[in-house]
């Protein structure tokens, strides 16, 4: 049986269909700040804790923290897909099949110092979009569902927060078959 509270630690996602300019800029500081937190959880992660799993078939901690790159590179690149295109019919990824590719058993600084540089990178993007902009879309070819930038900077703020608390969950040491 799947514990919900190890698989989603902060609740699930939710969109919704706008959001306010106070909302997107949370989410856009959200955005910014995740590197340094994750940088400094896995500071404070013993080595030896990475190689476990925050439940039952999940993600070791060395993945998740290649994952959240591998994720917000995408992310990225979507942000400017649906900047200079009309209504871009994104690329999808097998993300549990990037979680086993051989770079993802390297030491988790390499993945921490991309999101530093990405996300200041994505970060200067997202501040300096007008609403116009911010409101434009993506098509998203397994959905088929209108996604605006809007929404993918809400999401990519809950991924991030998401990702931080399965670590922490491994940084507890705890085994991924006790309860909370």
């Amino acid at each position: 049986m799947i514990d919900v509270k190890r698989q989603y630690p902060i609740g699930k996602f939710t969109s919704k269909p706008s959001y306010s300019a106070e909302e997107t800029n949370n989410y856009i500081e959200q955005i910014a700040a995740l590197p340094e937190k994750l940088e400094k959880l896995y500071s404070s992660i013993n080595s030896n804790l990475l190689n476990r799993t925050y439940r039952e078939g999940g993600w070791t901690g060395l993945q998740v923290i290649h994952h959240l790159a591998d994720s917000h590179m995408n992310a990225y690149i979507r942000c400017k897909w649906t900047l200079t295109e009309n209504n871009p019919v994104i690329k999808a990824y097998d993300e549990k099949a990037w979680a086993v590719t051989p770079e993802t058993q390297l030491n988790a600084s390499l993945s921490i110092n991309l999101l530093h540089a990405l996300h200041k990178k994505w970060v200067a993007l997202l501040r300096g979009l007008t609403q116009e902009e911010l409101n434009k879309q993506f098509v998203h070819p397994e959905t088929h569902k209108q996604i605006s930038i809007n929404q993918l900077i809400a999401l990519y703020a809950w991924h991030g927060e998401h990702h931080l608390g399965h670590l922490k969950l491994i940084a507890t040491g705890h085994d991924v078959n006790q309860t909370q």
